[in-house]
């Protein structure tokens, strides 16, 4: 990320409390993964189709609750359809179970029986009940859950001489962020909040160095030739199927290759989409306004705050997006996988590592970019066939 902290002062501020962290020494032994893998279905130039790694969320990937609702309401219009024999083929699914457990098992290897989990949320909670859905799976587990912003953090947090972090008197064992992954999330009463937490010996989900891994930089670097073999030594086969769902990635670096796909980009933009180092939909910029962009900081390092991906063709199919205020009509849509992956790591030792269920949203091909949270997107049930 050296390029990029240059530039973008979000994931600069990111790595100078990540920077703080490791100089004082990590109070935090246990820890714990919750992370949302997506992928949409690419058609090759033969019309062979292939999935796609669009990205991977590694804070506060959003609708393992409300997905595990779906296939009972998909289910249900299938039946009220007489379609009896489809709705018995419809996939179990219920990532908010999955996700819990990993909360469950850090919450359990912490240690201490009284205290709780805390929910990062946002001044204003739009997709409470999605996380209503994790919650709830953890008192069913007689674990206490609390819901706290960061300026309650910042008001009532403090850190005893072990480090345990403690919030209105109460011993935090887990903190489970669902906001803190853009900049409009931060003043600086929340940065201090942030560092307080990370300093802690709380289970962070993520901690800062695994949300800055989540980053489009990282992502891209990851995909260069070698370094798959540096991580994974001796997995060949492994490395081959990690390899084919990777799109074209491209790093903006100043120098000759960025100099190279820069230009390319240009002249032909729909070929690419330019992402910048942001979570949470609405952020990409494809087309006319993505060779606008580019012209713009082509001679600039400020290009170095974007990767270039290529564009992934998807096949539509024809589907009725039921969204409110909006007319129900067929329209021809594209999808998007979502994989839910949960891990627990105490030291180097592994002691969770599964996926958790998946997530499956649709919105019509008029839409470039956009997902659920931006009013774009549905929540969607994949059919077997």
């Amino acid at each position: 990320l050296s390029s990029t902290i240059k530039v973008d002062d979000f994931t600069a501020q990111l790595f100078r409390i990540h920077m703080q962290v490791l100089e004082e020494g990590l109070a935090q032994s246990v820890f714990l993964g919750i992370n949302r893998s997506d992928y949409m279905f690419d058609c090759g130039v033969d019309g062979t189709a292939a999935l796609k790694q669009i990205e991977i969320n590694t804070i506060a990937a959003s609708f393992g609750g409300l997905t595990s609702r779906m296939v009972a309401v998909h289910g249900r219009v299938l039946k009220v359809l007489g379609k009896f024999e489809e709705a018995s083929r419809l996939l179990p699914n219920n990532p908010s179970k999955g996700l819990a457990s990993g909360i469950a098992k850090a919450w359990e290897l912490y240690g201490s029986p009284s205290a709780v989990v805390m929910f990062l949320v946002e001044e204003v909670q739009r997709n409470i009940f999605d996380q209503r859905c994790i919650e709830n799976e953890l008192w069913n587990r007689n674990i206490r859950v609390i819901r706290k912003r960061f300026r309650d953090v910042f008001a009532k947090g403090s850190l005893d001489d072990a480090k345990r972090l403690y919030i209105d008197g109460q011993e935090v064992a887990v903190v489970y962020y669902r906001e803190g992954y853009v900049p409009t999330n931060y003043d600086q009463q929340n940065w201090e909040a942030r560092l307080l937490l990370e300093r802690s010996k709380a289970v962070k989900c993520p901690d800062i160095a695994t949300q800055l891994a989540g980053t489009k930089k990282v992502q891209q670097e990851l995909s260069r030739p070698g370094t798959l073999e540096r991580l994974l030594p001796g997995h060949t086969d492994a490395i081959a199927r990690l390899r084919a769902t990777f799109a074209g990635l491209y790093s903006l670096d100043v120098g000759e290759e960025g100099d190279k796909i820069v230009a390319a980009a240009i002249a032909d933009p729909d070929r690419f989409v330019l992402k910048p180092q942001r979570e949470g939909g609405g952020n990409n910029l494809y087309g006319e306004e993505l060779k606008q962009v580019l012209e713009k900081i082509r001679d600039s390092p400020e290009r170095t705050a974007y990767i270039l991906m290529d564009k992934i063709k998807p096949q539509p199919a024809v589907n009725y997006l039921l969204r409110a205020h909006s007319p129900l009509r067929a329209s021809k849509c594209v999808s998007e996988l979502g994989i839910f992956g949960v891990y627990v790591r105490q030291g180097k030792e592994m002691v969770l590592n599964r996926s958790a269920g998946h997530l499956l949203r649709t919105k019509a091909i008029e839409h470039a970019d956009g997902g659920v949270a931006a009013g774009v997107a549905v929540l969607d049930t994949p059919y077997l066939v």
